[in-house]
């Protein structure tokens, strides 16, 4: 008989309810019918934690490591039966079970994507269904999330896949890493099964060491990190070898339903008492992996007062038969409520509604891809057609996927193209006396706002929040006889495109040194949406001083204020005073300049409720009546700053759209077109700054 995948073991119908006190014997390994009610608390924890207390619950870790655990006993099976890993009959049961309802969940979002979301948002939502269907979410997502430029959009409605492209991950290294031991076993004369214990405890150790360490450094990779979570599924598998050597229905009785419920009511209280999504995946997932062993371990107790008699109830054993649907629903359906009805939290009502919905949608799609499998399968039961049949399910969503990202690529080339006639989008050039335009389209469209990015963001120059090293990059004439360095976080480089321009026109020589959430100070940095401490940032900004020391520029760019989009007072950049005392002693100019306005909305929430050429924010949101520099005595007398607001606010408000240009990208950040408008502006402030001719 073939070997069980996971889907199969766990929607086996659960043994009749053992009454009485006495512990029954079962089988070391087979099926465990409080892994279904396990997996049920799970995902309802999961969907609960997201849609109304905003949080993460652990319930994910619970995911992954029930899924080394019964990967594990189900490959080792497979091994001590046929004597090898046998690749098509796993991948190919993997295949049928898990990709037609991903297909269907994702089929789902690409309608709700086209329904709900916002037109800016769809061709990173394309690309990230793409990305889940090839089971690299979770990369896709660790890559975005240490980028600043990310930092307050709308989360993804597959953002969520994230831990299936771990476990899809998972299920490839595990099965190489048996294949190894496999043949290790023979070339040793020991079990496959002795010496895979020995591996499982190799990456165990070895990935929470790694996860631990770069939970502490950079915890927002870590968290989609596949080596800081393969810990979680070797200590599933550690569980499995362990419990098939050791029967755990050996412990007394009232033990073990004391295990039981403990395990159950850790499990509740994690995510309530941890602030899960700023912590996890170091030590600290191992309160709800731990919670989730002592139910297993705890087992079928046979009592009447046992976690287990709750977790094998039918109504929870059905959640577990739909919960791989139901964690796939929930999500998307949340994220297209709040993009629909503007809210940033659901209602009790609200929450109830959406899953009320995701269970019937899980409910279905589990019946259909079930069915659907069944009746194909019937007629052609081999492995290479159960493992195509799967493939094909996901074929159809990367390909419109794929297709759609390359079409808002074509489009935003040609609305880039026409944005490029000066007359028609004069941009800031209407903020100082140029004629108003004709009435026209702006530019860049919504859609294209978040890719009309600087040339430094696209090419390499600006250095992600984990790195320490320093990127010099160089534009205009490398023999230019007056150098400038643009130095700093994002807010730097959003002046680049107009920098850039200014010594394309007069021959000047532009380096920059630019990274994300990190302006240049003196110690004590922290990352800006957390508040955390950002030793990369400090490190950083050590090279930074000392490549500004050997280059000797005639100037450096940098901010001197920071505004904030939770309303925070705009103030002046105190740790970043000594940095500029200490250039002066370098004999090195600084040009600081005060900070931009911020929105408290994201672009998109404008545009949905009415026309962008009616939206604008209060300028006094999140700039100071009074620029927190003025009247200062105590800065270095080498230092000047500079004020542009009046280029991109009116005395009340600034608003979205300037001279038929989209002045931000997302809450804080010029496009690339508008910046380059502020060109003449930032040219004559240079040369008043310094006295060049």
């Amino acid at each position: 008989m073939s070997t069980p995948s996971i889907e199969e073991t766990l929607r086996r119908p659960a043994p009749a309810q053992v009454t009485g006190e006495a512990a029954p014997r079962r089988p070391r390994e087979g099926h465990r019918p409080e892994i279904q009610g396990l997996r049920a608390v799970a995902v309802l924890l999961v969907a609960i934690y997201h849609i109304w207390l905003g949080r993460v619950s652990g319930g994910v870790d619970v995911f992954l490591m029930l899924t080394g655990f019964l990967i594990t006993g189900s490959l080792l099976r497979m091994v001590e039966r046929r004597g090898r890993v046998e690749y098509r009959a796993f991948f190919a049961r993997l295949a049928r079970r898990l990709f037609p309802p991903a297909a269907i969940a994702l089929a789902g979002v690409l309608a709700g994507t086209w329904l709900w979301l916002p037109q800016d948002r769809w061709r990173d939502t394309l690309a990230e269904v793409a990305a889940s269907a090839l089971y690299y979410e979770n990369w896709r997502l660790a890559v975005t999330a240490v980028d600043y430029l990310a930092g307050g959009e709308g989360a993804s409605p597959v953002q969520h896949f994230w831990s299936l492209a771990i476990q899809g991950q998972f299920y490839l290294i595990w099965a190489l890493l048996l294949t190894g031991t496999v043949a290790a076993a023979a070339l040793v004369r020991r079990s496959p099964r002795a010496i895979f214990t020995g591996v499982l405890v190799a990456v165990f150790a070895a990935s929470l060491t790694y996860s631990v360490i770069r939970t502490a450094v950079e915890q927002r990779w870590a968290y989609f990190d596949t080596g800081a979570r393969l810990w979680e599924l070797a200590l599933g598998g550690l569980l499995a070898l362990a419990l098939a050597r050791w029967d755990s229905a050996r412990l007394p009785v009232p033990l073990r339903v004391a295990l039981g419920w403990g395990g159950l009511a850790a499990l509740v209280a994690c995510g309530l008492v941890l602030q899960v999504s700023t912590v996890f995946p170091g030590y600290a997932a191992l309160w709800p992996t731990g919670a989730a062993i002592l139910v297993i371990v705890a087992g079928t107790t046979g009592s009447r007062l046992g976690a287990d008699r709750l977790l094998s109830a039918r109504p929870l054993t059905y959640v577990g038969d739909i919960s791989y649907a139901l964690y796939l629903w929930h999500w998307p359906l949340f994220v297209f409520y709040l993009a629909k009805t503007g809210n940033t939290t659901a209602s009790l009502a609200a929450g109830c509604a959406i899953l009320a919905v995701s269970f019937v949608l899980a409910a279905a799609t589990t019946w259909v891809s079930d069915r659907s499998v069944e009746w194909v399968t019937a007629r052609r039961a081999t492995r290479t057609w159960s493992l195509v049949l799967g493939v094909v399910c996901l074929t159809p969503v990367v390909g419109v996927s794929w297709s759609g990202v390359a079409h808002l690529d074509e489009q935003a080339r040609i609305r880039q193209a026409q944005a490029a006639d000066p007359a028609n989008y004069p941009g800031a050039a209407v903020m100082v006396g140029a004629p108003p335009p004709p009435k026209l389209p702006y530019r860049p469209d919504l859609r294209d706002a978040k890719e009309d990015l600087p040339l430094i963001h696209t090419n390499g120059c600006v250095a992600p929040y984990k790195a320490t090293e320093v990127k010099v990059c160089q534009f205009g004439d490398p023999n230019g006889r007056r150098t400038i360095a643009l130095v700093g976080n994002s807010h730097a480089a959003h002046w680049f495109p107009a920098l850039h321009k200014v010594v394309d026109e007069t021959g000047w020589r532009l380096i920059t040194m630019v990274k994300s959430g990190c302006p240049l100070l003196a110690g004590g940095a922290r990352y800006p949406d957390t508040g955390a401490p950002y030793p990369a940032c400090d490190a950083w900004g050590r090279g930074v001083m000392l490549q500004l020391r050997a280059l000797r520029p005639d100037l450096v760019i940098t901010i001197g204020t920071r505004t904030d989009p939770k309303g925070r007072p705009e103030e002046l950049e105190r740790l970043a005073v000594p940095r500029w005392r200490q250039l002066g002693a370098y004999g090195i100019r600084v040009m600081a300049i005060r900070d931009t306005p911020r929105l408290t909305f994201p672009p998109a929430d404008c545009f949905t409720r009415v026309s962008l050429q009616q939206c604008a924010e209060a300028r006094y949101r999140s700039l100071a009546p009074v620029a927190p520099y003025r009247n200062r005595r105590d800065l270095p007398r080498n230092v000047r700053f500079v004020d542009f607001t009046r280029y991109v606010c009116t005395p009340g408000s600034c608003p979205m759209i300037i001279g038929n240009v989209l002045v931000t990208r997302d809450r804080g950040h010029f496009t690339e077109t508008y910046a380059r408008t502020l060109a003449p502006m930032m040219e004559s402030a240079i040369r008043r700054v310094t006295g060049w001719r």
